[in-house]
């Protein structure tokens, strides 16, 4: 009985579930009549008919690849590191100290031997060595800018092949181009990518008077990129690779890139002065957003508005005040702080600037003499003290960096010998001496007399490179 009962359900389960299948067939099809088809052939030319001309310029990469390899090298460095507990068993026992390794690229500038760098490549290092193709060479510091991120070796060579260099000014967003380098020691190394935005201000320089005005790149730049070139499709040097925006400190998306036309004036200031000649206005500036700009009550958001001026500056004496907006500089309109940096950045001290700013509703003209750090519009050039007594090297503070900071006087520490008096002092290299026992400190001659006469203990005060006030305590 149980088996005819099972057949008979078996039956109708079957039944049912055929005429259910029959019924979603029925309505599959009606609901593809009511769907437009679209054939694959005729989908296909919308993806394999693209020309290709369309994703790559008409350039060559290889050509330009050709013309641009052969001058970025690679760059090694050697640095000697102290360690010191900071507190009183400094005086008791030696520092401990080890060698860092670090590396990047350069980009050979001139046929004589000169090579620009980025200056976090060869900050702190005791030895500096290019190896170009298969042929090492010593190089010794020419110079280095802090608030560009750029440094010049040299080494002795006059037969490396020198890159060709462009105009930044000419750089279009969209236009593409190659980063040069060496990235994780892959020597060599060129990748593709388009400019992405010009003008960029990442807030990445740690510099008291940072110039930022990047050129934006997803080309891929990665560590060991630093300090190698940027060219567009020509081969032509269009920019120094810098930095990259990253949280793991590996590529993510964007590169940046100093213009190159910031990096000719460094480098031939650095190569016929010994120092750049730096221009100053004064005056501080703070981008313009809407927040803003309903505040003080205007309407265009393209230029900067100052913040502050300092007494007796170039802006001062130009009479131009807290609040001002300026919208043009020669004529150039001024869109934001980064594009007015890059143009103060190209200039010298005694350079005239036309201002054209907004004042209360109206429209002013100023001229506008910039000066040199000095506050004068003379060519300087860096004066280095060396002291022998100290085996150390020193610079009186300029008056521009003192009105900053906030200090009458001071002598910044520029270099030392790694075995010598001052080097067992553990002051770091940048750190501004303003006192010694409460007695000010104007010049480097003054500072050497007293460390070498001085006998018990005393505290060193000063400055360190983040603006902070800082002292240091010894015996002698």
């Amino acid at each position: 009985m149980n088996t005819i009962k099972t057949i008979a359900i078996g039956l109708i389960a079957g039944m049912g579930g055929a005429l259910i299948v029959n019924h979603v067939n029925e309505q599959t099809y009606t609901q593809q009549e009511l769907v437009p088809q679209v054939r694959l052939e005729e989908s296909r030319p919308k993806v394999q008919q693209v020309s290709y001309g369309a994703l790559i310029p008409n350039e060559n990469f290889i050509e330009a690849s050709e013309k641009s390899t052969g001058s970025v090298v690679f760059i090694q460095t050697l640095s000697e590191i102290e360690y010191r507990t900071g507190g009183w068993m400094d005086w008791f026992f030696e520092p401990r100290s080890s060698q860092r390794v670090g590396s990047g690229s350069g980009v050979v500038f001139s046929e004589n031997g000169y090579i620009v760098t980025n200056n976090h490549v060869i900050m702190d290092a005791d030895e500096i060595t290019v190896i170009a193709g298969k042929r090492s060479y010593e190089a010794e510091l020419v110079g280095r800018d802090p608030s560009t991120d750029l440094a010049v070796i040299k080494i002795n060579s006059n037969d490396l092949p020198v890159i060709e260099k462009g105009d930044s000014e000419q750089v279009k967003v969209g236009e593409w181009v190659l980063a040069v380098g060496n990235p994780f020691n892959l020597t060599s190394t060129v990748t593709a990518g388009i400019v992405s935005a010009k003008g960029r201000n990442i807030n990445i320089l740690r510099d008291k008077f940072p110039i930022e005005s990047f050129i934006q790149t997803d080309a891929a730049i990665n560590p060991g990129n630093s300090g190698g070139a940027l060219v567009n499709a020509q081969g032509k040097l269009i920019g120094i690779n810098t930095a990259i925006l990253s949280r793991t400190g590996s590529y993510a998306g964007y590169g940046f890139a100093i213009p190159v036309n910031i990096v000719k004036k460094v480098f031939n200031d650095m190569v016929k002065y010994g120092e750049v000649q730096k221009a100053f206005t004064g005056a501080e500036f703070i981008d313009i957003d809407s927040e803003l700009a309903s505040r003080i009550g205007i309407e265009d958001l393209d230029g900067v508005i100052i913040a502050d001026v300092k007494e007796g500056s170039a802006a001062d004496k130009a009479g131009l005040k807290k609040r001002d907006v300026i919208r043009k500089i020669n004529g150039k309109q001024i869109t934001n702080k980064a594009n007015l940096e890059e143009l103060i950045a190209k200039s010298y001290p005694g350079d005239k600037f036309n201002v054209l700013a907004e004042r209360d509703s109206e429209m002013i003209n100023k001229e506008l003499v910039l000066t040199n750090r000095e506050g004068t519009t003379s060519i300087i050039k860096r004066d280095i003290y060396y002291s022998e007594d100290l085996d150390a090297n020193f610079e009186s503070v300029p008056k521009v960096e003192r009105d900053l900071l906030g200090i009458n006087s001071g002598v910044k520490v520029v270099d030392y010998k790694s075995n010598g008096f001052f080097a067992n002092l553990g002051i770091p290299k940048g750190f501004i001496i303003t006192q010694i026992n409460n007695r000010s400190i104007d010049t480097p001659e003054e500072l050497t007399k007293i460390l070498t006469n001085i006998r018990g203990r005393f505290d060193v005060i000063g400055i360190d490179e983040r603006g902070r006030k800082v002292y240091y305590p010894f015996r002698r």
